[in-house]
Protein backbone atom coordinates (compact mmCIF):
# COMPACT_ATOMS: atom_id res chain seq x y z
CA UNK A 1 0.00 0.00 0.00
CA UNK A 2 1.36 3.85 -1.11
CA UNK A 3 2.17 6.19 1.90
CA UNK A 4 1.24 9.30 1.70
CA UNK A 5 4.88 10.09 1.14
CA UNK A 6 5.05 7.55 -1.96
CA UNK A 7 1.91 9.49 -3.41
CA UNK A 8 3.33 13.29 -3.26
CA UNK A 9 6.45 11.62 -4.46
CA UNK A 10 5.06 10.64 -7.25
CA UNK A 11 2.93 13.67 -7.59
CA UNK A 12 6.32 15.60 -7.69
CA UNK A 13 7.65 13.21 -10.30
CA UNK A 14 4.77 13.41 -12.38
CA UNK A 15 5.61 17.22 -12.89
CA UNK A 16 9.19 17.23 -13.89
CA UNK A 17 10.28 17.79 -9.81
CA UNK A 18 13.04 15.32 -8.48
CA UNK A 19 12.44 13.53 -5.07
CA UNK A 20 15.39 11.51 -4.36
CA UNK A 21 17.66 12.69 -1.51
CA UNK A 22 20.61 14.62 -3.30
CA UNK A 23 24.18 12.89 -2.47
CA UNK A 24 27.67 13.32 -3.63
CA UNK A 25 27.77 12.06 -7.46
CA UNK A 26 31.70 10.32 -8.63
CA UNK A 27 33.62 11.52 -11.06
CA UNK A 28 36.24 9.24 -11.67
CA UNK A 29 38.17 9.20 -8.11
CA UNK A 30 36.66 11.99 -6.90
CA UNK A 31 33.53 13.17 -5.14
CA UNK A 32 31.79 15.27 -7.18
CA UNK A 33 29.04 18.09 -5.49
CA UNK A 34 25.65 18.21 -7.10
CA UNK A 35 25.16 21.18 -6.73
CA UNK A 36 28.25 23.07 -8.35
CA UNK A 37 30.09 20.80 -9.68
CA UNK A 38 33.77 20.97 -7.13
CA UNK A 39 35.88 17.74 -7.43
CA UNK A 40 36.84 16.21 -3.73
CA UNK A 41 38.84 13.92 -2.02
CA UNK A 42 36.82 10.90 -1.18
CA UNK A 43 37.09 11.69 2.26
CA UNK A 44 35.49 14.98 1.96
CA UNK A 45 32.31 15.87 4.15
CA UNK A 46 30.98 18.72 2.69
CA UNK A 47 31.70 21.02 -0.81
CA UNK A 48 34.22 23.73 0.05
CA UNK A 49 33.33 25.12 -2.84
CA UNK A 50 29.82 26.35 -2.34
CA UNK A 51 29.34 24.65 1.91
CA UNK A 52 26.80 22.00 0.36
CA UNK A 53 26.48 18.79 2.50
CA UNK A 54 24.51 15.89 2.33
CA UNK A 55 21.50 15.20 4.76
Amino acid sequence: MATANDVFDEFLEDRGHETETPGWERDYNKKRCPDCGGLHALDASNCSVCGWRPN
